[in-house]
């Protein structure tokens, strides 16, 4: 309903649908007709915000919002994940609770295909897996019960910085002893598409590193104790979860990080080599571009079910950025060491299409390597 007033008071009221009709009526002049069009247009879309906002903060008040972590407790996207829990409330109309639910397996591919198919989509249930399932899914792998584009993305507190690392009782302290190694070293992963799985074998094809993958270990933790009790040799995993799950090792000089597989060094690594200087050739370059550099910007992403309404995915982008810019977030991240270096919704949805569209040739390398 449609309400215009003029200074003699109520002029009349309309059924929203009967606008149109009103701005062709006869007897008006061509600027009369556009006056009254433009302003009832106008008080329509203030109204309709108005309500949808409305809305929108009667449904979350009083509700808690999930978010699903594909990892264990202990690592850094458990981390980010309760950190996040702790303040996003306080950004979104309603102030609902947020409460973190673990849900471990195949790689995060297990939370993946939760949020896409079981989660209902009312904004109520926020994902967060690991990155690489998208190239799961670009790769043709088993499991993949979703179709990257159609999550609706929030965001990314952060870009992964892969880098591996061995125990000093391994000896593996650079990477010209690990070259020279006579037998493969033996690194964990928890699964095809997680950045412990995917980059140690993209280094071995470009770079000629010996490695032998171990699959299956349920999260950071795990692949830690495995190197502390000498069941592996190292991981190769983002600098961010590390410094979370093993500060003290590196601290001691128990765990060494011998190469990096990010485009610039890491602030806090200036004399760790990177692998893309490393590699000798374009097309291995290319591979660690598409491969590593790419997919590790998107390592992150909290994301919606499919179909969840679009006022709700708005409210909770704004949420997510507001809640990074919070000095009480930021100081809370400092002290938990978690970086801040987060992409939009709208820059993961875009990024996420790029991955999809990879060029061919180098898209038929990356199944053959990472098979």
């Amino acid at each position: 309903m449609v309400m215009l007033i003029s200074r003699k008071g109520i002029f009349g009221y309309w059924p929203q649908r009967d606008v149109p009709t009103l701005c062709r009526r006869k007897g008006m002049s061509k600027m009369a007709k556009r006056v009254l069009c433009v302003t009832m247009g106008l008080a329509i879309l203030a109204f309709t915000t108005d309500f949808a906002r409305a809305a929108s903060d009667d449904f979350f008040k009083g509700k808690t919002v999930r978010i699903i972590v594909g990892f264990t407790a202990g690592g850094a996207f458990d981390a980010y994940a309760r950190a996040l829990a702790r303040h996003l409330g306080r950004h979104i109309p309603g102030n609902p609770t947020f409460i973190v639910e673990n849900m471990p397996g195949a790689g995060t591919l297990v939370a993946a295909n939760h949020v896409y198919k079981v989660a209902k989509p009312d904004g109520l249930t926020i994902g967060n897996f690991i990155g690489g399932v998208v190239m799961g899914q670009i790769l043709g792998r088993p499991g993949i019960e979703f179709d990257a584009l159609r999550f609706e993305y929030i965001g990314a507190p952060m870009k992964d910085s892969p880098v591996c690392a061995f125990s000093k009782a391994s000896g593996i302290t650079s990477t010209e002893k690990w070259m020279a190694s006579k037998a493969p070293v033996k690194v964990g992963a928890t699964g095809p598409g997680a950045t412990t799985h995917d980059v140690p074998l993209i280094l071995k094809a470009t770079l000629g590193l010996p490695v032998q993958v171990i699959a299956g270990y349920k999260g950071p933790t795990e692949l830690v104790l495995a190197v502390e009790g000498g069941e592996l040799t190292g991981v190769c995993n983002a600098w961010e979860s590390l410094r979370v799950t093993s500060i003290r090792a590196i601290e001691a000089g128990d765990l060494v990080v011998v190469v990096q597989a990010i485009p610039h060094a890491h602030p806090e690594l200036p004399r760790v080599p990177l692998a893309i200087n490393l590699a000798r050739t374009d097309e291995a370059r290319q591979l660690i571009q598409a491969g590593i550099h790419d997919i590790t910007a998107i390592i992150r992403p909290y994301v919606l079910p499919p179909g969840t309404p679009k006022e709700r995915v708005q409210m909770l982008r704004a949420a997510f950025v507001d809640t990074l810019k919070d000095p009480q977030f930021v100081a809370d991240a400092r002290k938990s060491k978690l970086d801040i270096d987060p992409l939009t919704g709208e820059e993961l949805e875009r990024t996420v299409g790029r991955l999809l569209r990879m060029n061919p040739a180098t898209l038929a390398k990356l199944k053959e390597v990472v098979k």
